[in-house]
């Protein structure tokens, strides 16, 4: 029997089917090892042994390893099987380093998507571990828990911030900035002037065109000038040609996600994990997309050889375009395809029944944006018509669409333009009607996490396979918050960027986080020293970090006004992932905590149908009614504020032989139970068994 590693028990069973009896496959469950917590300053790190960290099984990753290592042991060969990028190789080679397997001569596969042929193909030509990715990932892997470690302990103790990070901060830099740039927005008044003509069944609406118009008294003198008629001055007829767009990265993968669709970029990544891993499709289960974190718009020869032919057939000769080009990036980075469909016989409709709504859409994006950048160009014919009334001039312009190309697939624009009737030079117009409108320019819009996305690669700051978490770190930090789509940053997350620009300029400079990028591809290609980027940043940091010890002050917690009945202290606001609360200034010495007030429940107060307690009337954040379990947090239960559905339904089965109340069935963590109605002031409780109930 031989042995294959995977991460997830997902790929594990898609390839599992693949390799037969021969193979077993087992998953690590993502990395096995990390840093360790222990010893000097904590970092896992020996700074004065050239940056030599030192590793330790994750507690929860325990089971895992000690059912690898047992498996290791009863096969006569192990193969690493892990995604092919750097953190896939970093688990690969801890893999390896925990079970005692040589690297330079353990198989490690190397495939992009999850399917029958490139599972045989990876399999028939293994390669062995790339130590220079691996050194790339620890390198990272270092820097991170530097200034994790280092910098968010100094930011917890000055300022109460839980956290930063160097991609952390740079993305946050991005969003205050912006924030910034929208507080000294001066709005600016300007018109715009519509003028409708006709000529017999003719008619038209035309714009003054004037760059800018600037006042009311300007749109007005504009108005009066104009006059009965306008002239048709010129007719301009011009081809437009536009281009499919490239095939899908990671990046504009989540951008057309959210905005076509309005998924998070955490949401997208998880669908597209699912995608890649395996969906039962019939009797066969399937990876539908190539490898889903990657920078790289190729496509490979074979796919693309395929997709002409598929082209040819279902939409004609005309419809072969040519592929995109090239994005100029690092080695490493170019490794993978743009995403892909791995089978275009799989076309979104033939699948849709395998498929949940969500996945569908996901998948729909992916297989035709694909094909469509292998498709030609659209065509239209633009025609811009111009008029003078008075020495006013005026325009028109409208499209015709010459040839579909690409668009018969994948129509990028939200509405059809619109056509223009047959008007020739010198046609008179009447003027019927004018309209002017007073706008205000309006402020640079807030980051929409598609924005910010964009954003981050074109500034160089993360990776594919960063993105989504960054953002769902910013958020579970409390430094931004999310409204309408947009992320708005927190006093918390502006004072937290305010501080790091005073004392960490560098560190929250996107160039610096992208110059840093570069350096770990560099590491890669073999041409950065490992040793010598750690030295550089570590002593620089160092000096920072030790200046800012001794010139911020500490921010102290608000006075409620309130003294703290057991050691006579000032009581203070906090602040904890729940929310703000009242508690002694003397802690540690003192734990006193002022508690909640208690929340009057009324008396023909509905019951909760999963524990029976109370339902009490709450509000959330937006000041909305509902409906809340009063033993929240060990009940979660919520319905919405409807006199409909006030009047919960329960089953009754008898009367409580404790306290004479109802006994109600609910229902618990695993299963159904009868308990009291009367709880929290009484407990009673017994087995549910269907049609009857057993005393306990």
């Amino acid at each position: 029997m031989k042995l294959v590693i995977v991460e997830s028990p997902t790929k594990c069973h898609t390839i599992g089917k693949y390799l037969g009896d021969e193979y077993k496959v087992v998953a690590s469950l993502g990395h096995v090892r990390d840093l360790s917590i222990k010893g000097k300053s904590g970092l896992g790190i020996d700074i004065d042994d050239g940056f030599r960290p030192t590793y330790e099984i994750q507690a929860k990753q325990m089971p895992v390893v000690k059912e690898l290592k047992k498996s290791a042991k009863e096969a006569e060969e192990v193969i690493i099987a892990t995604d092919p990028d750097r953190e896939g190789e970093a688990i690969a080679w801890h893999l390896m380093e925990i079970l005692g397997l040589d690297v330079n001569t353990t198989k490690r596969l190397e495939f992009h998507e999850i399917t029958r042929p490139s599972i045989a193909e990876a399999l028939n030509n293994p390669r062995t571990l790339d130590m220079n990715l691996v050194a790339s990932q620890e390198t990272r892997r270092i820097l991170d828990r530097i200034i994790g470690f280092k910098l968010s302990s100094l930011l917890q103790s000055k300022i109460k911030s839980r956290s930063a990070g160097r991609v952390q901060s740079s993305s946050l830099k991005l969003l205050v900035d912006q924030e910034k740039e929208i507080a000294k927005f001066i709005p600016e008044e300007y018109w715009t002037i519509n003028v409708n003509l006709a000529s017999g069944k003719t008619k038209l609406v035309v714009s003054v065109d004037k760059e800018k118009i600037t006042s009311e008294a300007e749109a007005l003198e504009i108005e009066n000038t104009i006059g009965d008629t306008a002239i048709v001055s010129s007719i301009e007829k011009k081809r437009r040609v536009t281009e499919s767009k490239a095939a899908l990265t990671t990046s504009t993968m989540q951008q057309e996600a959210f905005n076509r669709y309005k998924f998070s970029t955490k949401k997208t990544a998880l669908i597209a994990q699912k995608l890649y891993e395996g969906v039962q499709v019939g009797q066969e289960t399937v990876g539908l997309i190539t490898y889903m974190r990657t920078d790289s718009t190729r496509l490979s020869p074979v796919f693309e050889e395929r997709a002409k032919r598929f082209i040819v057939e279902n939409f004609g000769d005309d419809y072969i375009g040519k592929a995109k080009a090239r994005k100029s990036k690092a080695v490493i980075q170019d490794a993978h395809e743009a995403i892909r469909p791995t089978s275009l016989t799989r076309s979104p409709d033939a699948i849709k029944q395998y498929l949940s709504n969500d996945e569908y859409k996901l998948y729909s994006l992916i297989y035709n944006r694909a094909l469509a950048s292998l498709m030609s160009a659209k065509v239209d014919e633009v025609t811009t018509v111009r008029f003078v009334s008075n020495g006013i001039k005026m325009k028109t312009s409208g499209a015709v669409n010459v040839f579909n190309g690409y668009s018969v697939l994948v129509n990028n624009n939200d509405e059809d333009e619109k056509s223009l009737p047959i008007i020739n030079e010198k046609d008179v117009f009447d003027v019927k009607k004018i309209e002017k409108e007073q706008h205000f320019t309006k402020a640079p819009a807030r980051f929409s996490e598609a924005k910010l996305v964009k954003t981050m690669e074109e500034v160089g700051i993360g990776r594919p396979s960063t993105y989504a978490s960054t953002i769902e770190i910013l958020k579970a930090r409390k430094y931004v918050n999310v409204e309408s789509g947009t992320l708005i940053p927190t006093e918390q997350g502006i004072k937290t960027d305010e501080l790091l620009e005073e004392y960490f300029v560098n560190l929250v400079n996107p160039s610096f986080t992208a110059q840093m990028e570069k350096n770990l591809d560099e590491i890669v290609a073999g041409s950065e020293s490992r040793l010598e980027l750690l030295q550089t940043f570590y002593e620089n940091f160092m000096k920072q970090l030790e200046y800012a010890k001794t010139h911020i002050e500490k921010v102290k917690d608000e006075p409620s006004g309130n003294i703290c009945p057991k050691c006579g202290s000032p009581l203070v606001y906090k602040n904890s992932k729940y929310g703000k609360f009242e508690a002694c200034s003397n802690y540690p010495h003192c734990h006193y905590v002022v508690p909640k007030e208690k929340v009057e429940i009324p008396s023909d107060a509905p019951i909760c149908p999963e524990c029976g307690a109370p339902l009490v009337l709450r509000k959330n954040k937006k000041g909305q009614s509902f409906y809340g379990c009063s033993n929240f947090p060990k009940c979660t239960y919520i319905m919405s504020d409807d006199s409909n559905k006030k009047e919960v339904k329960v089953e009754v089965v008898g009367k409580c032989p404790d306290c004479g109340g109802d006994l109600i069935v609910k229902r618990g963590k695993f299963s159904k139970f009868i308990g009291c109605s009367n709880y929290p002031n009484c407990h009673h409780m017994e087995k549910y068994t269907k049609g009857k109930r057993t005393s306990k």
